[in-house]
């Protein structure tokens, strides 16, 4: 079986109702089209709908870290890409990449933790050996791909000294 390096599970084209009143793609909807592709990968894994309903276990994302690098408009062509930065017997990390699939430009990424789930219990459970199977062949394609630079960031503000910020004077109001 082939895997590709990343995968490529997911494409669309940005819908105008997707727009917000700046005249690019919401930030929820960039959300939305991360979490197809993440029901791409996890069709993929064996781990959608038919495997919801026949074994009451599901993967739910418990982390996520979106990067906005560029924006999309109404009628953008898009294509998502996955790669698998790791896995154990419960969790899956992976990551993915917004393109704008006719320019090619890197629109914005998500890195993603998910736990696999028991349905019945709403608690996590071990993966079965066929979904870690799978998931240790992509991890052997995918360990070969370059970490992506947005993974495993840490967000705030960082100031760079304590007495910088008490010499700092105070802010003043924009006026619009």
């Amino acid at each position: 079986m082939r895997i590709e390096s990343p995968l490529c599970l997911y494409t669309g084209v940005v819908p105008p109702e997707w727009m917000d009143y700046n005249g690019h793609m919401n930030v929820a909807y960039y959300v939305l089209a991360f979490d197809r592709a993440t029901d791409a990968f996890m069709d993929t894994l064996g781990m959608g709908q038919d495997y919801r309903d026949r074994c009451q276990c599901s993967a739910f994302v418990v982390e996520t870290h979106v990067n906005y690098q560029r924006e999309l408009v109404a009628h953008d062509p898009m294509r998502i890409s996955t790669q698998l930065l790791g896995f154990d017997g419960k969790r899956i990390h992976c990551f993915h990449r917004l393109y704008h699939a006719a320019k090619g430009f890197l629109a914005a990424t998500t890195e993603l933790m998910l736990i696999h789930v028991a349905l019945a219990e709403r608690h996590s459970a071990p993966m079965p050996m066929p979904v870690l199977d799978r998931l240790g062949a992509v991890m052997t394609q995918h360990i070969q791909l370059p970490r992506p630079p947005q993974s495993g960031r840490v967000m705030g503000v960082r100031a760079k000294s304590p007495t910088l910020q008490l010499k700092m004077p105070a802010l003043r109001r924009a006026s619009c």
